[in-house]
């Protein structure tokens, strides 16, 4: 089973930390070092998205994901610039920031209007290969219900142009108030895909399927399952595990798909709030136990979770890399918590910049 990531990244000037809008430059000097095609820019002129090919070993893919990281860095650095991986900008103001051009991009502002002023947000992307839609979207119902865990195990977006949010991925609550995104419906089949999506897409909502902002979405242009739910991660190891779990909660509901097992299928009311409360307190706080309600420690659900899919991680030589993973995370916190933590020190969200600079 194939696995593959998208991260984003934000320039920052080393002077001022603040955001820069120079992606196009940094675009190109990427590419000419090596990327091609693998890097391209973003909605806004201060980020600038990576792409590894599709991996099945995974260590080959953490190579790849360090190996662009530096690219990007060495070509932003030609241009006197910095890249840092953060779910959000720490410093600067991007409200009505400059768009990158492109016929699409200026569709989008016409359409979506302030929506677009705050979009200067970075996420990390997993696609996962699944053969053809109707068991992508059986995947996707039982992946449903782990969304505010993936939530807190990725938030590292506690800041916003200059101030504490206070929440662990506030990327999360910018994305929530787009009219498709956050948790996807319970497909009853590809027919009531397709038809929910050309309803969708006449409504005006989004422009095409390519703005279905959902956390899971089967891929407009490729033959994966996409994960959307993770804030672009500090580190490449981060990013690693992040995409191990994926892969192997994908080939577990796969196979619980093709044994004919129903999905759990919680209030889609409360499947929103979980996904909130995950965003507001990361690691830290109480989590919502779905299907149920019960609010309960997120460190335990995340436990629950990688007992679902040991089998899987057991299968494709991966149960090690996510227990020393897991075991980081829970002993030295979330993203989110290291850049608090940064802050900390000196009262200084230069010092959390300095933090998150690759």
């Amino acid at each position: 089973m194939t696995v593959g990531v998208e991260e984003e990244y934000l320039l920052v000037d080393p002077l001022t930390r603040e955001v820069s809008p120079q992606a196009q430059k940094v675009v190109a000097q990427a590419s000419s070092l090596g990327l091609g095609d693998r890097v391209g820019p973003e909605l806004t002129c201060y980020q600038v998205e990576a792409r590894s090919d599709p991996h099945t070993v995974m260590t080959d893919l953490g190579e790849q994901i360090r190996s662009m990281r530096a690219v990007v860095a060495a070509a932003a650095g030609r241009h006197g610039l910095r890249i840092m991986s953060s779910g959000t900008p720490v410093l600067g103001q991007p409200a009505r920031p400059a768009i990158s051009q492109g016929s699409r991009y200026a569709r989008s502002l016409a359409t979506f209007r302030a929506l677009d002023d705050e979009q200067t947000v970075c996420a990390c992307h997993v696609h996962v290969g699944v053969p053809d839609l109707a068991r992508a979207l059986g995947v996707s119902n039982h992946l449903r219900i782990w969304l505010p865990v993936l939530i807190a195990l990725s938030a590292n977006s506690p800041y916003w142009a200059g101030r504490d949010t206070g929440y662990a991925s506030w990327r999360t609550m910018t994305l929530a108030r787009w009219p498709v995104a956050g948790p996807p419906p319970y497909f009853e089949s590809p027919g009531h895909f397709e038809d929910l999506v050309a309803a969708v897409i006449e409504t005006g909502a989004v422009m095409d399927r390519g703005g279905l902002y959902w956390d899971i979405r089967p891929s407009s242009h490729l033959p994966t399952l996409e994960i959307r739910t993770a804030d672009a991660a500090t580190a490449a190891d981060e990013t690693l595990l992040l995409a191990t779990l994926v892969r192997a909660m994908v080939a577990t509901a796969l196979k619980a798909v093709d044994a004919g097992e129903p999905a759990p299928r919680p209030r889609p009311e409360i499947l929103r709030a979980a996904c909130w409360r995950a965003a507001r307190d990361g690691l830290n706080g109480a989590g919502t136990e779905l299907p149920g309600s019960r609010l309960t420690p997120v460190a335990p659900q995340v436990e629950r979770l990688i007992a679902w899919i040991r089998p899987a991680l057991e299968q494709h030589g991966d149960l090690d890399l996510v227990r020393a993973g897991w075991s980081r995370l829970r002993a030295g916190g979330s993203g989110a918590d290291h850049q608090r933590a940064a802050y900390r020190s000196r009262a200084s969200l230069h010092d959390v910049v300095d933090h998150l600079v690759l």
